[in-house]
This record gives C-alpha cells, structure tokens and sequence, in this order.
C-alpha cells in the first residue's frame, strides 16, 4: 500500500505504524478495518498497519 498525503479526518495515535504522519493523521491510500460483524470498538482491527522500519 502506497502512502499518500495525510487524511486529516481519520486521526492515528500509532506512531509505530508506516503510515502515521506528524499531527496524529493516517497517511495511507486506502484504510481497511476488520472484521465485518463487529459490534464493539474492542473487536475492531485495523488491518492498513504496517509495521514502521526504523533502520537507517
């Protein structure tokens, strides 16, 4: 997935994920968050997280 310019109405505080961008806002192409018969925030996942690679 290839990043894009930050969305700023879609608010990420994990800033251990490649597509966080400096003010809290996702930066992805697109977002996909499982699974569809969720009924609670707890059973929610978002599955665009991918993993930043802090290696210089």
């Amino acid at each position: 997935m290839e990043k894009k310019h930050p969305i700023p109405r879609v608010k990420c505080i994990v800033d251990s994920c490649s597509y966080w961008h400096s003010g809290n806002v996702c930066a992805a192409s697109t977002i996909e968050i499982r699974p569809p018969d969720a009924s609670t925030v707890q059973e929610t996942d978002c599955v665009t997280f991918e993993l930043k690679n802090n290696n210089p």
